[in-house]
């Protein structure tokens, strides 16, 4: 046997497996980096969240990554270069946080990375009839393998798209696995760049479970935040947002685009929701708001793209609960709209189920690889009724 297929065999039979899970957002926040002890697989999986953090990313870092970001014309030379550089970059970000909590990278079983999103095209939002829904994420495996000397999964999108879903939400699987209570309806609410929930029925089967996204989460807010204010990258507290005044007619024609009558379940990406989508709508109103205005605007059609998918998937005749995790949690103002948006729901972060609530993706991407090594496949879809898959791609550091 070759020597790292039985490191890989030795590590799957382990009684639990330190991991490492990273994610790096649309936001551009930073990467987050949660160090995970996990035991069992399926149903029977625990974890433990030993560290976490979130490197800030450098604003040069920024400028290149999004000098080629949701783009439809970009160079091909940034792309090709930029795919080792930002795994470089992580790489390097993951030595110094274990050196921080004195842990040394051979304590450390696996990584597992979700790379950077440069473009996501969903088949119903795409023009080509003749191709099919695809994704990128760029920041290459080997790379952050050899660069850290652990063992790395990474590009996990891929083989959900293959197996018959979109490449996202992939957040279903945790919640299932690590959320599922046998007397509360829950709603697992992520709030990114991009929002998106699943609806864990109390006591539910796993083809019971579903997941969609709902629209922008901070992407838009973000967007224009950094486009009219020097030095900040988001409305900290909604304290910009508060100041202004909602646009009714506007947030009411932002809900008209097509991509909110489609069927559930259904994923999307800043591709769509971006300043040029913004632009028209109000060139097509004709009018101009202040920024305070704006961002009032922007938080209150953010608010109602995700209650209203809420409710077009969730029962209305019963009462759940809503665990919010992401960037989103920590915007006030949202979370005051959803709470009005949402009468039959009460909403709290999901720290009160244990699960950190900004490091929630992080530990989402090392449940996936503990399920590559330890566990079985994996169903795809936003309904769970896709063909069975195990998703990732293995690097080895040697």
């Amino acid at each position: 046997m070759h020597p790292n297929i039985l490191d890989l065999y030795n590590i799957a039979n382990k009684p639990s497996r330190k991991i490492i899970g990273l994610m790096s957002g649309t936001s551009l926040d930073g990467l987050d980096i949660a160090l995970c002890t996990i035991s069992g697989a399926g149903m029977h999986t625990r974890v433990v969240l030993d560290h976490f953090t979130t490197v800030a990313y450098p604003l040069a870092f920024k400028e290149k990554v999004l000098s080629i970001f949701s783009k439809q014309n970009i160079s091909l030379a940034q792309l090709t270069v930029l795919h080792p550089w930002i795994a470089i970059q992580h790489a390097q970000m993951v030595k110094d946080s274990l050196l921080s909590w004195n842990v040394l990278p051979i304590e450390v079983d696996i990584i597992a990375s979700h790379g950077q999103t440069i473009f996501h095209a969903p088949k119903s939002l795409h023009p080509n009839d003749e191709f099919g829904t695809a994704t990128l994420q760029i920041g290459d495996g080997d790379h952050i393998a050899t660069g850290t000397g652990i063992i790395t999964i990474s590009d996990f999108r891929q083989k959900h798209i293959a197996a018959g879903g979109e490449g996202a939400p992939l957040a279903i699987y945790g919640d299932y696995l690590l959320c599922s209570h046998a007397t509360e309806n829950r709603v697992l609410l992520n709030i990114g760049g991009i929002a998106n929930f699943t609806y864990l029925p109390a006591n539910g089967k796993l083809n019971q479970v579903f997941s969609t996204d709902t629209g922008p989460g901070n992407t838009l807010m973000d967007a224009y935040i950094r486009m009219h204010f020097d030095g900040i990258s988001y409305d900290k507290d909604a304290q910009i947002a508060r100041q202004g005044t909602i646009h009714t007619e506007l947030v009411n024609l932002l809900k008209k685009d097509s991509f909110f009558f489609l069927p559930y379940p259904k994923t999307i990406g800043p591709e769509l929701f971006n300043l040029e989508y913004l632009t028209k709508a109000l060139l097509k109103m004709g009018i101009v708001l202040s920024d305070q205005d704006m961002m009032a605007s922007l938080n209150r059609f953010t608010a109602e793209t995700i209650a209203e998918a809420i409710q077009n998937n969730v029962p209305s005749n019963i009462s759940f609960k809503i665990y919010v995790s992401g960037g989103g949690m920590h915007n006030s103002l949202l979370m005051d709209h959803l709470n009005s948006l949402l009468p039959n729901a009460s909403i709290a972060s999901s720290i009160e189920i244990g699960i950190h609530p900004d490091a929630k993706e992080a530990i989402l991407f090392a449940l996936l690889a503990n399920e590559a090594v330890a566990g079985s496949p994996l169903l795809a879809g936003g309904h769970s009724t896709k063909v069975p898959t195990t998703m990732g791609k293995i690097s080895f550091p040697h």
